[in-house]
């Protein structure tokens, strides 16, 4: 674990993606600032905001490392935890078949898992009618995910041979599972890894940081969605 003296600001808002940030941030036991960035309200793409994460998007992280050690300025939620978990050695094993193990469920995660049940979210949850095609298309899709999931997580109490940030990528999409039609009664593997990460206490926390948030961020008007959609 690194020392140095540095600051961490997270720009935050309770989806799954800004959940896997301050989940890893409570697994380090970092200390961080959080930035609530509302993005029901557009906050997302103020100037302000776009200047420091050209995506428009939430999660986003400001790592000031001390006096005359340049700081890092990162979006892109995969990204983040990949860098925190290298500048902290820690849920990223040493191990070179490990590593690449991990970055593969990685990569799974952030081009495959979670943009497809987004998609199953929006049509399922806040399209303005509903497409049967694309909720069954992207529900459908997002099984065949977990059934991915679950196949891994038959043989491996982790993605990989230990906990790392493969694991903490995919938790807060499973969290959201409900929302994009899958029970997890269909996939034992992934409920018992599933309620053994959510039992733990840090785990907790990095849930718990959005809890306050959660009521200012409802889709409840034309502009929140079209700031969104």
């Amino acid at each position: 674990m690194s020392t140095e003296p540095s600051e961490l600001k997270l720009y935050f808002w309770p989806t799954p993606n800004g959940y896997k940030v301050s989940v890893l941030l409570e697994m380090l036991g970092l200390e961080y600032q959080l930035v609530p960035i509302n993005i029901t309200e557009g906050q997302q793409h103020e100037p302000d905001f776009v200047a420091k994460f050209p995506s428009h998007k939430i999660p986003g992280l400001i790592h000031h490392r001390g006096e005359g050690i340049a700081g890092r300025v990162l979006m892109e939620s995969g990204a983040i935890l990949l860098y925190l978990a290298e500048w902290q050695k820690r849920l990223l094993p040493a191990d070179p078949n490990q590593y690449w193990q991990v970055l593969q469920w990685l990569f799974w995660q952030v081009g495959g898992l979670g943009p497809i049940a987004g998609q199953a979210h929006h049509f399922r949850l806040y399209s303005p009618e509903p497409i049967s095609y694309a909720i069954d298309r992207y529900t459908r899709e997002t099984h065949k995910y977990y059934a991915v999931l679950e196949s891994q997580l038959s043989t491996s109490r982790f993605l990989a041979d230990e906990l790392s940030i493969a694991d903490v990528a995919v938790l807060p999409w499973v969290y959201r599972h409900a929302r994009h039609g899958v029970y997890l009664d269909q996939f034992p593997a992934v409920a018992a890894w599933y309620e053994h990460l959510m039992s733990r206490d840090d785990v907790k926390r990095g849930f718990a940081v959005g809890e306050s948030l959660i009521s200012a961020g409802i889709l409840n008007d034309a502009g929140a969605k079209e700031y969104l959609f």
